[in-house]
């Protein structure tokens, strides 16, 4: 009998959980088709009304304001050199000598030629004055005065050629032939080195259409390198393109001189940095607030505690703060902390 009752009691204790259990997964169900959800703490800032001054900055590569590649004007084969890299040559210097012997005598042959067509055109003209000479006489010695004098200016540009100069003052960057190497003239001239003048320095740069309109020829500008930290170098736009290139910006040049404290070189990045007087007033949020790419930039507001998500048009950034031209207004809350942990219509608890 007493086992009867223990195994009544048993069975009644047994339904009693499996109910409880049943009537709990139903809450459970219930509760998760509500759509009750985790709620994130997010941290926010209301979009605000700012001065934003018409500054902005863009990296360029310094080049040098003549860069030269150095040609042979003759054939034949170099007896001398007088370049070394990295050494300082002035405007009319001699870097090569090309073997001159023939070239030498071609002149020195040209040159008596000329001489003596001189003296006889010369003599000439005396016998026509005397009326012992006729015209046609006086004009056959002109002629061939004419093509000796012809003659004698182009043995001496070929001798004088024998000597590759420099055509501007500089530094040896390169040089690309030696002692006995040969040399061709036009019109496969032979590069024989290249020559800089880092005396004055460009900056070349390509800015973007929005950008271009705002920048003036002459207009100063502010230079730094990665190399000279705190160092401004002034510098001004030298010229800018009227035609874009392949990705729609426009190469834009500045011009700088070279101090010798702070030297510069060729090559070295440089950050410049474009300012005008112009201000205006503009919604401007900090660039963390941003999600994806400024040209399709997204960012989360904060309305009655629900996340959601607003897309945006950005346009000048500003150190860390950037301007939105489209899509926001004054006063509304963005998520500046938290965002990449939540996605639209999340509830979110503001912190401060």
């Amino acid at each position: 009998m007493k086992n009867w009752k223990l195994i009544v009691a048993a069975t009644v204790l047994i339904l009693i959980i499996a109910s409880i259990l049943f009537i709990n997964k139903k809450k459970m169900s219930a509760a998760n088709v509500g759509g009750i959800k985790d709620v994130y703490y997010v941290k926010v800032e209301k979009a605000a009304v700012k001065e934003l001054s018409e500054s902005f900055s863009l990296v360029g590569t310094i080049t040098a304001n003549n860069d030269v590649n150095i040609i042979s004007e003759t054939a034949g084969r170099v007896t001398s050199v007088f370049a070394k890299v990295g050494a300082y040559k002035q405007a009319g210097s001699v870097l090569f000598q090309v073997d001159d012997e023939l070239k030498k005598a071609a002149l020195m042959s040209a040159e008596a030629n000329y001489e003596k067509a001189k003296k006889d055109y010369e003599r000439f003209q005396q016998l026509y004055k005397e009326k012992s000479a006729s015209d046609s006489q006086l004009d056959q010695v002109k002629l061939a005065y004419s093509l000796a004098e012809a003659q004698y200016i182009v043995a001496k540009r070929q001798f004088n050629d024998t000597q590759i100069k420099t055509p501007i003052s500089g530094y040896i960057t390169a040089r690309y032939v030696d002692v006995g190497s040969m040399v061709q003239g036009a019109p496969q001239a032979t590069v024989v080195a290249n020559v800089v003048d880092i005396s004055k320095l460009k900056v070349k740069i390509n800015v973007a259409e929005k950008d271009v309109f705002l920048l003036k020829v002459n207009d100063p500008v502010s230079v730094t390198v990665d190399v000279y930290p705190g160092k401004v170098f002034n510098g001004k736009i030298e010229s800018i393109s009227y035609k874009s290139d392949e990705i729609h910006t426009y190469p834009v040049e500045i011009s700088l001189f070279n101090e010798s404290k702070t030297p510069l070189k060729a090559g070295m990045f440089a950050r410049v940095e474009f300012t005008s007087l112009k201000e205006r007033r503009s919604i401007v949020i900090p660039r963390e607030a941003l999600l994806g790419s400024v040209k399709q930039a997204q960012i989360f507001v904060v309305e009655n505690g629900i996340a959601k998500l607003k897309n945006i048009v950005v346009g000048r950034e500003a150190g860390t703060s950037i301007e939105v031209l489209q899509g926001l207004s004054v006063g509304e809350e963005i998520v500046v902390n938290g965002q990449n942990n939540i996605v639209e219509n999340t509830p979110v608890t503001v912190i401060k």
